[in-house]
């Protein structure tokens, strides 16, 4: 098949991915979905080049994943702006380097700077995955500083400047048009997904004793960043409201701050003194095989998070047919069916934009409750398990997902080549 200049006939494209995150540096949902994504697109057919903070480097027949690293260090007077200047650094290497594509799709605030340059430069549209937005994570102004004021800038630019943006659940196509203005006709609603051969039930003893985790005494799981963005600390104050006849395995490392790591530490410590639940915490970052592993013995895992714009994480214990408890908030409900592949909890916050629980204790009361049901009733658990695995597989596949992509990249390819705009330029194919 020829492979020039994109025409409304053509079906391959060349496609264009800056990431923050590409393995094996993955630490986020977005890290994930771009894994599985780019994969995906490349096994559709396409010619997929990737971007990506690190030093990545692999090639195959249509799939080439570069790292980027910052071209020189600049110093900030405040030390949480170095980070800033790095980014910005990586988004011009990255500029510089990606050409010869018929779309840029990119991945978090972390390239859109690079993005825009590009949809400019290169005279292509420019589309955006929306994985998060900054205004509904207030708490990064502990992590950023002033800097996070530039996230936020920069992201909204972005926007505002997008052809075309992919929302991971209803809730955030609203947010996108409600906080930036983004037409609705330039968004569409694509779900996360999951590796069905990867994630399934693989039960292994070995790592279990490992982590010293008692195989005859069911157990709450979480697992993930210590974030406030994860509600980490409510599940862990929830712990002395949980039943008798359970144990807690935390999977949860990489505190965002020093300041909710010690929160953390002390969290956990005033569980383990007002409880007589076992609290394993595993403060690493675990490799995939051991933490599918993890979910595939689980009782219950639990999604305690105050702010999640898809929550993919809750697809990963469904494949592994565990149930869910998680809080009802942005695209989890789209994921987790109520009372049939697990329970939501309502979080109630002060405002759209204040993510903090309003009532902090009694989020964690409720958190316990709905553990509480689960672990009083092995055959609703039972049941809920075989229904979680059935609805990953019915409607989150990644295959599908990228084919959704695929369409939504012409869609938006042939309206920017259809623009009076491009018309006036001869010399463009």
């Amino acid at each position: 098949m020829q492979e020039t200049c994109l025409t409304l006939t053509k079906i391959v494209m060349r496609i264009g991915i800056l990431t923050n995150e590409y393995p094996p540096n993955v630490y986020g949902g977005a890290g994930v979905h771009v894994e599985y994504l780019t994969r995906e697109l490349a096994g559709l057919g396409h010619m997929v080049r990737v971007l990506s903070f690190g030093d990545q480097d692999a090639r195959e027949e249509r799939l080439r994943v570069e790292g980027v690293q910052p071209p020189v260090e600049l110093k900030g007077q405040d030390s949480r702006h170095t980070k800033l200047f790095a980014t910005l650094l990586q988004d011009l290497a990255m500029s510089a380097k990606l050409s010869a594509i018929d779309v840029v799709h990119c991945h978090t605030w972390y390239t859109h700077f690079a993005g825009c340059l590009v949809k400019r430069l290169q005279s292509v549209p420019l589309v955006l995955t929306t994985h998060s937005l900054e205004p509904h994570r207030p708490w990064k102004v502990e992590q950023l500083g002033t800097a996070y004021h530039v996230s936020t800038w920069i992201e909204r630019t972005a926007y505002q400047n997008s052809d075309g943006v992919i929302a991971v659940s209803q809730a955030m196509k609203r947010d996108v048009h409600e906080l930036y203005g983004v037409p609705h006709d330039r968004i569409r609603v694509i779900h996360n997904g999951i590796d069905l051969q990867q994630y399934r039930p693989t039960p292994s003893a070995d790592t279990l004793v490992e982590y010293d985790i008692d195989r005859d005494v069911p157990y709450v799981l979480f697992v993930g960043r210590i974030t406030r963005q994860k509600g980490i600390i409510h599940l862990v104050n929830a712990i002395r409201f949980f039943h008798p006849g359970a144990q807690v395995v935390l999977c949860a490392g990489a505190p965002d701050t020093p300041e909710i790591g010690r929160e953390m530490d002390a969290a956990v410590e005033r569980a383990r003194a007002q409880s007589g639940h076992k609290i394993v915490w595993i403060r690493e970052m675990l490799p995939k095989e051991k933490v599918i592993t993890l979910y595939t013995h689980a009782a219950i895992f639990v999604c305690p998070s105050v702010y999640e714009p898809f929550g993919i994480i809750n697809l990963e214990a469904m494949a592994c047919e565990t149930p869910v408890v998680a809080s009802a908030v942005g695209g989890i409900p789209e994921v987790v069916d109520h009372g049939e592949t697990g329970l939501l909890v309502v979080l109630e916050t002060l405002s759209a934009t204040e993510v903090e629980p309003h009532h902090p204790e009694q989020f964690s009361r409720d958190l316990a409750a709905a553990v509480n049901v689960l672990l009083d009733d092995p055959q609703l658990r039972a049941a809920m398990a075989q229904k979680a695995r059935a609805r990953v597989e019915r409607e989150f596949s990644w295959t599908s997902i990228a084919r959704e992509t695929a369409a939504f990249y012409e869609e938006v390819v042939n309206r920017h080549h259809s623009s009076p705009a491009r018309r006036t330029d001869p010399d463009r194919c």
